[in-house]
């Protein structure tokens, strides 16, 4: 790998870390990505899928067809000061990147300067495509570019995620899916004139009760999550005309996700029926469960064995440490380089991780047909394609995800060195894949062996657009 695109790519990644843009709104995000591949002479495709804030990057001909997935999408409520080692929202946004989706998307894009540069040096044939992927958080982007066929002419797809050590994922994530349930009842004196009156709030409290009664008839792995959006008002003596509830329903498989919710929305229907009040179930979003891919994995751990781990400064350590401690009341098991593994393999690194500022280890890797609790959209593009992905320390072991300290390390050195390290995995795997055809060939048996030859089946409903928000899903759909 000739250049060195360190200095640049830690541009991009605070760049889009200080615009900290949510869901389907990423528009500077997403334009700074395409700007930059752009410069690099690749050919850009913007607003594709239908998706304003999605992209393809390609560069070069020919097989085989590899792609890198990036993101760039924030969170809300993690607003965050950059190096703060408390918690310090910025004043100007409630929003931030504390799932290092800054970092991800600027290191995928690294991984296809490398490659596109590999077989530009050596001349052989080979397709480099990046591809931006928005709303990973609470969107399913993926699932609605797979709707699309984004994926359908690659070869092969890799990915990453930040974290807190160096681990390849296996395993299988959750396919969930997501509606909104709004409650209208009649309004009326809850004094002078109870009897006139239809609450929608006791619909709302009659459905999750229900629903809580249905935990125990589900199976161990199930998950269902609700938030009350709407109770209707903050007046008590006033009987409440409109209620809301937002679920999120999870399960090993779409097919289990889709009986589960079916169960749900009859709860709903029951709880109208005793409140004599009417609900509306406004599907919002779903994605499927990941595929894992033994023959791409094992690709990847021998690239993070070959790359070097990152070096870091005493300063860059003392701030590590500093956040460490800060870490330390949480279950250092609980990172997402550890999830996958088996619970005595999972103390022995957690213990390892407690005593570290920075983790300067790759975990070893096997493959296993684990759960592992949590979702990724990037379980749409495994349904797709051969897909394989890994964790790199760009935080301090332990760090939770979608939490302050998550955010804080967001444009440390630490970081910035953990994406660089990602990005020449990604593209040394990829270099691997190019040298050796018959390992992709065996990695697309294995996928179709995995798949039993089923056509991909997109989790979301064909009526379902791309939207940011309940009311631009409705005004669509009219």
């Amino acid at each position: 790998m000739s250049q060195n695109y360190y200095e640049p790519l830690k541009q991009l990644s605070d760049r889009i870390w200080d615009l900290a843009e949510l869901k389907f709104c990423e528009t500077q995000s997403a334009a700074a990505l395409e700007d930059f591949m752009q410069q690099q002479g690749f050919r850009v495709e913007r607003g594709v899928a239908g998706i304003p804030t999605a992209f393809r990057c390609t560069f070069g001909s020919g097989k085989p067809v590899i792609g890198f997935l990036g993101e760039y999408d924030a969170l809300s409520g993690l607003s965050q000061q950059a190096g703060a080692v408390q918690p310090c929202p910025r004043p100007e946004t409630e929003n931030g990147h504390g799932c290092g989706h800054n970092l991800l998307g600027a290191g995928a894009a690294g991984a296809a300067l490398l490659l596109r540069d590999y077989l530009q040096q050596t001349g052989q044939s080979g397709t480099v495509v990046f591809l931006g992927c928005p709303a990973e958080e609470g969107g399913s982007g993926k699932a609605y570019m797979a709707r699309a066929g984004l994926f359908d002419d690659l070869d092969a797809a890799l990915t990453w995620h930040p974290g807190g050590g160096n681990a390849v994922m296996t395993g299988s994530m959750m396919a969930n899916c997501q509606a909104y349930f709004r409650f209208t009842g009649k309004a009326s004196h809850a004094a002078a004139a109870p009897h006139l009156g239809r609450s929608a709030l006791d619909a709302v409290e009659l459905m999750d009760v229900g629903v809580n009664y249905m935990r125990e008839h589900i199976e161990p792995t199930d998950r269902i999550h609700y938030a009350v959006l709407d109770t209707g008002g903050t007046s008590p003596n006033v009987v409440q005309s409109h209620a809301e509830v937002l679920y999120l329903i999870r399960s090993t498989d779409a097919a289990k996700v889709r009986a589960l919710y079916d169960r749900v929305c009859k709860i709903a229907r029951g709880a109208a029926m005793m409140t004599e009040t009417e609900v509306q179930i406004v599907f919002d979003k779903g994605c499927s469960e990941t595929l894992s891919n033994p023959v791409l994995e094992s690709v990847l751990y021998d690239s993070m064995k070959k790359i070097p781990l990152p070096a870091y400064t005493p300063e860059e350590l003392a701030y590590a440490a500093a956040i460490h401690e800060t870490c330390l009341a949480f279950d250092p098991a609980s990172d997402l380089s550890l999830g996958f593994l088996p619970n005595r393999q999972k103390r022995h690194y957690a213990e390892i991780y407690r005593t570290k500022a920075m983790a300067d280890l790759v975990v070893e890797h096997q493959h296993l047909d684990v759960f592992v609790p949590g979702s990724s959209d990037v379980g749409d593009a495994s349904k797709v394609v051969p897909t394989a992905q890994f964790i790199a320390a760009t935080a301090t072991p332990g760090t939770p995800a979608h939490s302050w300290q998550m955010t804080a390390q967001g444009k440390s050195g630490t970081a910035a060195k953990g994406m660089w390290y990602a990005a020449q995995v990604l593209a040394d795997a990829a270099i691997t894949l190019v040298q050796n055809p018959a390992l992709i060939q065996k990695a697309q048996q294995e996928f179709r062996e995995a798949t039993e030859g089923k056509p991909y089946e997109c989790p979301i409903p064909a009526n379902i657009p791309p939207h940011r928000n309940v009311e631009e899903l409705l005004a669509l759909q009219k």
